[in-house]
């Protein structure tokens, strides 16, 4: 081993989002109980693609002893891991199995779409459209829609649709809109992400929105997962007294 630079995470500061996961190319990184870690000396080029994604500062460069830089078992661990080339496993190939058996329901096949507005897509609803106002909403990440059987049943009925991708979208822009939206009066969000980590960034930039607006809201937080379950749900209140 020799002295070197490598990445240096502060677990105190991480909030386990994942986007330092999908920023390094060389897979160095995963999240372990809810928090990101370094997997091994010898994945890390030392370049720090991931610490400009942090959104909490919570990576930094630190010069010590350490396994030199290994291409070859970077390459083997990428295709253990079956990523591709942008390196986060979110974006793993896989094959879903047979549909999981669901409890009987009626649904009324007749009733037809409970989508209430048009357009749909965050970057193209205006922020003082009519049908925001004292509405619901369900802010959801693309793959939510599709990977979720019930999605309009059990998340969408009687709320305005919002639709985003953390991942490909300018998540910065996104923020602000929402922040708009929320100060023109909403009474609460819910926001659908996949269980992959570069899906949380969407829940964060709904969380800091609503921060930033400083307006009493409650948001419900649902994952769902690639196998097309819902994985969990969590409220979180905003209040601040005005």
């Amino acid at each position: 081993m020799s002295i070197r630079r490598v990445i240096k995470i502060d677990r105190d500061k991480c909030d386990g989002c994942g986007l330092c996961v999908s920023a390094c190319h060389e897979g160095a990184i995963q999240l372990v109980d809810g928090k990101a870690e370094l997997v091994s000396d010898s994945y890390c080029d030392g370049l720090g693609d991931c610490i400009g994604e942090c959104p909490r500062g919570a990576i930094s460069f630190e010069e010590r002893e350490a396994l030199p830089y290994d291409q070859r078992a970077v390459d083997e661990r990428k295709a253990k891991m079956g990523t591709l080339p942008c390196g986060c496993p979110g974006s793993m190939a896989r094959s879903i199995g047979e549909p999981r058996p669901e409890p009987k329901r009626e649904i009324d096949r007749d009733r037809g779409s409970m989508l209430r507005n048009w357009p749909v897509q965050l970057r193209l609803v205006p922020s003082n459209a009519p049908y925001l106002r004292d509405a619901k909403v369900l802010l959801a990440s693309d793959c939510s829609a599709v990977a979720l059987r019930t999605f309009q049943e059990d998340l969408l009925e009687d709320r305005v649709c919002l639709i985003a991708c953390p991942k490909l979208d300018d998540t910065t822009s996104y923020r602000d809109k929402l922040v708009e939206i929320i100060r023109g009066g909403v009474k609460d969000i819910r926001v659908a992400i996949m269980e992959v980590p570069c899906c949380s960034g969407l829940a964060r930039m709904a969380k800091e929105a609503a921060e930033l607006a400083r307006r009493d809201l409650e948001m419900e937080i649902v994952v769902v997962g690639v196998e097309g379950e819902i994985l969990s749900r969590k409220t979180v209140e905003y209040r601040f007294g005005g």
